[in-house]
Formats: C-alpha cells, sequence, structure tokens
C-alpha cells in the first residue's frame, strides 16, 4: 500500500550552510492535511542533534503536485559527523517521523583522518571483501556478493558507526559506507551476522 503523504528533500552544500527544501506530495491519489511539527539535523552517531528553524505550519498536500518547504542549516554549528535531516509531522492528525534525503558529511579536520587503501581480498558469509579505503570523510569497503549484507564494523574494539551500504544486484558488487578512520586507530573489524569477523590493518 502506498504511504498517504509522499516525502522528499532536495538540497544543495554551500561554505556555510545546507540550503533546499522538504517536498511533499499525496502518496496514495488523495490530499491529505501535514501539520510540520519542527526539524533538524540528526549525527548518524548519536551526536547532539541540530535544530531547523521552520515554523510550525499546517499544509493541504495535493496528490498531483510538489508542496514546498523550505528550510536551511548552518553547518558552521555542527560537529563533524554524518547528519541526516528528520522532520516531525502529522499526516492527517497521526504523528510521523521522517527522514528523506541522504546523509551528507561535515568535514574532520585533515590532519586527523587517515587516507588510502589496502586490498583486503577475504571472504565470510558469501561476501567477498575486496577493498579498503580511507577517505577525508567516510571509510569505502568494496565489496562483492549475491545480496545485500548487513554489516557490523569495529575499529579497535569499538563500534563504528556505518553510514550505509550501495548495493547494485543485477552487478553483485557494492560499498559499505562508514565514519573515517582517525590516524589514532590501528585496525578495522568487518562483522557479519554468524560469521567470523575480518580484520583489516587500517593504511
Amino acid at each position: 500500500m502506498d504511504e498517504p503523504v509522499a516525502i522528499r528533500a532536495a538540497y544543495e552544500r554551500f561554505p556555510a550552510f545546507v540550503k533546499g527544501a522538504f517536498l511533499l506530495r499525496g502518496g496514495d491519489g488523495l490530499p491529505h492535511q501535514v501539520r510540520i511539527q519542527r526539524a533538524r539535523a540528526v549525527e548518524l552517531a548519536g551526536g547532539a542533534p541540530q535544530p531547523i528553524a521552520i515554523d510550525a505550519l499546517v499544509l493541504e498536500v495535493s496528490p498531483t503536485q510538489d508542496t514546498f518547504v523550505p528550510f536551511e542549516v548552518p553547518t558552521t554549528e555542527l560537529a563533524a559527523g554524518w547528519y541526516l535531516l528528520e522532520c516531525e509531522l502529522e499526516i492527517d492528525g497521526t504523528a510521523a517521523v521522517v527522514r528523506p534525503g541522504d546523509a551528507f558529511p561535515i568535514a574532520w579536520p585533515r590532519a586527523t583522518v587517515r587516507r588510502g587503501s589496502v586490498p583486503i581480498g577475504k571472504k565470510t558469509g558469501g561476501v567477498s571483501l575486496e577493498t579498503l579505503e580511507c577517505a577525508a570523510d567516510r571509510v569505502r569497503i568494496v565489496f562483492a556478493a549475491d545480496e545485500e549484507p548487513s554489516p557490523v564494523l569495529e575499529v579497535d574494539g569499538r563500534p563504528h558507526p556505518v553510514v550505509g551500504v550501495e548495493f547494485d544486484e543485477e552487478a553483485g558488487r557494492g560499498r559499505v559506507l562508514a565514519y573515517p578512520a582517525l590516524r589514532s586507530q590501528e585496525r578495522l573489524t568487518i562483522a557479519l551476522p554468524g560469521e567470523r569477523p575480518v580484520e583489516v590493518k587500517l593504511p
């Protein structure tokens, strides 16, 4: 069954802020009343959320065209991390919390993160782990598999936040995206449910 209201987010990154709009449209072919309560930028590792200045308002959302609710997030007030936009609202009187749009990073200081790549060349639970790549704002693990995995990561024995998994089912290939590795860290562990973990020395 279609959701009553389809909610997307379109935005652009600028040096000092993220600017865009929430886009709402009736998702089941019917009009709906939507009350926007509040919005915020939520840090994926559990840091303090950043409120987004949006006035509470009531919208009549059509099934035939998008209703735009503009927003702006000052990035100078955000700590380094990966963030999702989150919006609290009511749809026809029913409360809902949505996180539309892709996650976006706030950069770490260049001197604090590891860079480079190393081959992994190991297989666990039907997933062939190929390469570990360390970049300024992310760790990227390239893999091949028949279906999308659900990896759990640790760095030096501590949980390491996963941003998301990109998987092309037709090609049988994908990437795990996670928080960057810091220079103070040494080893990344990749675990799949019920399988033996794979440990990789960071570049």
